[in-house]
């Protein structure tokens, strides 16, 4: 019989029997909450969409409300009989409309790691909510699957060279908006916009002491936060985000959770991408003149519509490489039978 050097090393941690799945109540708990929140706001008559929405302040909570009791309803369905197709189809289906609630979250959470305060603290806790939701829902539909027994941990790999070079592609989309604003850092002036004035509209919207400390020293927040977008990239396509690398204090050669990239991964894709797609969509539509652009700080809409085409290319490629290479990580890292040549543990027993 061959064996697996990892296996022999610490064949508990090589081959191991998949551990308790996650229960369809914990997801109906989940959706009990859900339906709660969206009923005190509709009581209340909280807006938890955009305004200038369809739907208006109360209609927005009793919308929440529904979704979270049909979704309450099918959890608690899936527990009483069992992993039925039918029921796992819902599953995903209010995994979706979760994953579209929580859309721009990843927008607010820049908003308040720059100091700046929310739209609206209702609507962003619905998103924060919705994208536990999203997340909790897809493990509920995945587990509800007859157990596939002994698996293996897989090897670190890097992807494949067609999603390397997205990675690329996505690094290289950040490169105009990073000299953009390094120009303003740096107090110089761009699309009519003084780095002064920049810093003005900062303090007007309630950036941080810090935030604004960073940009006297000409170091611009949004750099660091897209720095670490970049190193997320490469962090799913590369053997490194995998195992913590040897320059890893105390976690050195150890393995990378899973969910430690997959969960900023997801997020980011679903906000990132589809927020430069449209935009991208709706700044080509102003450059035909088919809807208006509005000056908002800036000195025109010309001016607008510059610093907009290079900030949603700079999310659009990146939220697209990132779709790519977050997709690659998961099938890389997925758990698969036991190496060619191995028994099962009870199997070596007997």
């Amino acid at each position: 019989m061959t064996t697996d050097p990892r296996m022999a090393k610490a064949p508990w941690r090589t081959l191991r029997r998949r551990g308790p799945r996650p229960s369809p109540r914990a997801a109906t708990l989940w959706a009990t909450v859900y339906t709660g929140f969206g009923l005190v706001c509709a009581l209340n008559g909280t807006p938890l969409f955009h305004s200038s929405g369809i739907l208006g302040p109360s209609a927005s909570g009793w919308a929440v409300t529904t979704t979270g009791t049909l979704t309450a309803l099918t959890c608690a369905a899936v527990s009483r009989h069992g992993p039925r197709p039918a029921l796992r189809a819902l599953l995903w289906a209010w995994c979706g409309l979760a994953a579209c609630a929580a859309f721009s979250l990843l927008m607010d959470v820049i908003m308040l790691m720059s100091g700046q305060s929310v739209e609206s603290w209702a609507a962003t806790a619905h998103r924060a909510l919705a994208a536990a939701g999203a997340l909790l829902l897809a493990a509920t539909a995945r587990s509800a699957r007859p157990p596939s027994g002994v698996t293996a941990p897989p090897s670190p790999s890097a992807a494949p060279r067609p999603t390397q070079l997205a990675a690329w592609a996505g690094t290289v989309s950040f490169l105009p908006y990073a000299v953009m604003k390094q120009v303003w850092a740096f107090g110089g002036t761009f699309a009519g916009m003084s780095g002064s004035e920049m810093r003005a509209i900062s303090e007007r919207n309630g950036a941080s002491g810090l935030w604004l400390t960073l940009e006297s020293w000409g170091l611009d927040g949004t750099m660091l936060l897209a720095a670490l977008g970049v190193f997320l990239l490469w962090g799913l396509v590369r053997p490194w985000g995998q195992v913590f690398p040897r320059r890893t204090p105390f976690l050195r050669g150890r393995p990378v959770p899973r969910w430690l990239p997959l969960s900023p991964a997801l997020l980011g894709a679903a906000t990132l991408a589809p927020y430069g797609v449209l935009g991208l969509g709706y700044l080509a539509l102003a450059t035909l003149d088919v809807v208006t652009m509005r000056s908002g700080d800036f000195h025109s809409p010309d001016d607008a519509l510059l610093v907009g085409w290079i900030g949603l290319a700079a999310f659009a490629g990146y939220g697209c490489a990132l779709i790519v290479a977050t997709r690659s990580y998961w099938s890389r890292t997925r758990r698969t039978g036991p190496p060619h040549g191995c028994e099962t543990t009870s199997g070596a027993q007997q």
